[in-house]
């Protein structure tokens, strides 16, 4: 298998197909001195060290850091580094990509940050073996699904000019050439809103099959015997956490696809159970939606204030009318105009009328002389609402409850999107005034602080006391932790979620957080190491449907064809499971999903399983 890419996505999917898989991998990359990433990476873990010491200090004395991953010394030109499988080259041409054996490779990742550059190569490739499994990384998801089609119509013409062809000699000739585009940035974004939102939520869905995955205490008795299998809306055990949830607390880890044994055993220990949501054919969600249009509102025009004058005025019309049809006794559309015409100061005196229609009259041009300010403030407000509509929003005075988003890349982009389609309150927080979320967001109508974060009062604007969580996703792994760090000082209790690049450095942060703020919920997460198995399942053949991080280690959701697997076809639900390695969640396209099934050939299950246990069921 050949990975091609330029940042640590690429790096961790060949480590994945590597030491989980066992598969032989030739990695691309850019060479030493021009890859940005892992230089900036140690750099930030140097600079980050100064920050993570003054709450070491306090609490835990000293934390022991890894070095950061340093590459083996290349040589320039593309040469291959000896018994690495790296190939350096500055760019993916059709000679490198020859070099690197496209030809007779199994799977193909393109894994670079360009879109451009992906389908650039892929396009290459495809030539090169039409026979290939494509996987590629885009972040323009219109034009991955185009770019998906006309890469799987290019390999099915070359195939059925190849079934007349005297050589036949590509090595992937027994594979089914595939294209599967993904996004990172899609793949980790539900994960990191729904832990900002609800600290562990997690959601994967399957053909209309919805599943979550939430922690609560395990119940005492007996499981039952249908739990795992995906039944009706039982719940299944997919982990046993460690103590109180935190990994760096006893050095313990979480327990994951226990037994029953295990789990009868642990009545009482915080657990991810998984809950079976919905079965229909339609799509569902366990939180409220709304439909995100860029059409303004119409209450969004005018103010409260001037909406309840505005009302008031209305209904003093009204009156005013029901009252004149009650003195005079004309119709009551007859006195209506009248009393408009009043209102307007339109000339006609009542000189000749009973008293109570002079008085009404009075009051009425009373009324009019009010209605002039409000119609004026209402033209003006509705004005500067139309002119300011293209701008971006201050967050407003009384807003409370919100989640303030830091960072609107790629990745706090689409984090922005899934927050909103949740209907959860956001602030967002952007240094770079021309950056690609500002649109999304102005288009949502988001509030946004333009400003850099690590400035003193830039988290004071964005209401930072009365949020109830901080979801820090920038690019900067030093810009992130001191964000956290400044955060927990104005509020010690505030939920706050971080994205850092290195795992092993996430961890370290994670559990000096935990010890220095055992009151508040911390979360750090690795985009990577989110988007890494959903990678890594594609270039393996397999849709890998979601990830669960598990404190420290991730959970797989893959749906699998039973046809050719000794470990499921001829057994059970029930039976078709190996503790620690995976389990069967729910069939699907069948109705009956009772433990007690035959799996037999045709049939496709919802598989939950470990990286290795993914590995196993090859």
């Amino acid at each position: 298998m050949v990975v091609c890419g330029d940042d640590g996505l690429a790096h961790r999917l060949a480590a994945e197909l590597r030491g989980v898989y066992g598969e032989q991998v030739t990695l691309v990359v850019p060479p030493n001195e021009r890859t940005a990433r892992p230089p900036v990476v140690g750099r930030a873990r140097a600079a980050s060290a100064a920050l993570l010491d003054r709450v070491v200090s306090a609490a835990v004395g000293t934390v022991g850091r890894t070095g950061a991953n340093v590459q083996p010394p290349g040589t320039p030109g593309g040469q291959r580094l000896d018994g690495e499988g790296v190939l350096e080259a500055a760019e993916v041409t059709e000679a490198v990509l020859a070099e690197a054996g496209v030809a007779r490779a199994t799977a193909l990742a393109l894994v670079y940050d360009d879109d451009e550059t992906n389908i650039r190569a892929a396009l290459t490739a495809r030539r090169l073996n039409p026979r290939l499994r494509l996987v590629l990384r885009l972040y323009n998801r219109r034009l991955g699904q185009h770019i998906e089609e006309l890469l799987d119509q290019a390999a099915a013409l070359a195939a059925g000019g190849d079934e007349g062809s005297e050589g036949g000699d590509i090595a992937g000739a027994g594979v089914e050439a595939s294209t599967t585009v993904l996004s990172d940035a899609d793949t980790a974004a539900p994960a990191l809103a729904a832990t900002a939102v609800a600290g562990t939520g997690r959601v994967v869905q399957a053909e209309g099959l919805l599943l979550r995955a939430v922690e609560r205490p395990l119940p005492g008795g007996t499981p039952d015997a249908d739990t795992g299998a995906g039944a009706g809306a039982g719940l299944c055990t997919l982990a046993l956490l460690s103590g109180g949830g935190d990994p760096g607390g006893l050095g313990e880890q979480p327990r994951l696809l226990p037994d029953d044994e295990e789990v009868r055993q642990a009545a009482g220990r915080q657990a991810v159970v998984l809950e079976h949501v919905s079965s229909g054919t339609g799509t569902e969600s366990t939180a409220p939606t709304r439909r995100l249009t860029g059409v303004m509102p119409l209450a969004s025009l005018f103010s409260r204030r001037l909406r309840w004058s505005l009302a008031g005025m209305v209904g003093c019309v009204v009156g005013l009318a029901v009252a004149l049809w009650l003195a005079t006794g004309i119709h009551p559309l007859r006195a209506f105009y009248i009393t408009l015409l009043d209102l307007f100061a339109i000339d006609d005196p009542a000189l000749r009328e009973p008293l109570g229609r002079q008085v009404l009259q009075l009051l009425s041009a009373l009324v009019g002389l009010l209605l002039l300010p409000i119609l004026l403030a209402a033209a003006l407000e509705a004005l500067g609402t139309f002119r300011t509509a293209s701008a971006l929003r201050r967050p407003p005075r009384g807003i409370n409850g919100h989640v303030v988003l830091l960072g609107l890349g790629k990745i706090g982009t689409r984090v922005l999107t899934r927050l909103r389609e949740l209907n959860i309150p956001v602030v967002c927080v952007e240094s770079d005034p021309e950056a690609r979320g500002l649109a999304t967001a102005r288009r949502l109508r988001v509030p946004v602080v333009l400003g850099d974060v690590t400035q003193e009062g830039v988290l004071e604007a964005a209401q930072i006391h009365r949020a109830q969580a901080l979801l820090s996703v920038t690019s900067s792994d030093t810009t992130n932790l001191e964000a956290v760090l400044y955060a927990r000082t104005v509020r010690p209790d505030l939920r706050v979620v971080l994205r850092l690049y290195d795992d092993d450095f996430a961890t370290a942060v994670y559990r000096t957080l935990r010890t220095a703020y055992p009151q508040a919920l911390t979360r750090s997460r690795s985009v990577t190491h989110l988007a890494a198995p959903a990678f890594a399942g594609a270039m393996l053949g397999r849709q890998v449907l979601g990830a669960v991080a598990v404190e420290r280690r991730v959970l797989l959701f893959a749906a699998v064809d039973v046809d050719g697997h000794p470990q499921l076809e001829g057994r059970t639900v029930r039976d078709a499971f190996r503790a620690g390695s995976w389990r069967v969640l729910a069939l699907l396209g069948r109705t009956d999903t009772a433990s007690d099934h035959v799996l037999e050939k045709g049939d496709r299950v919802v598989v939950a399983a470990t990286r290795r246990g993914l590995a196993e069921l090859r």
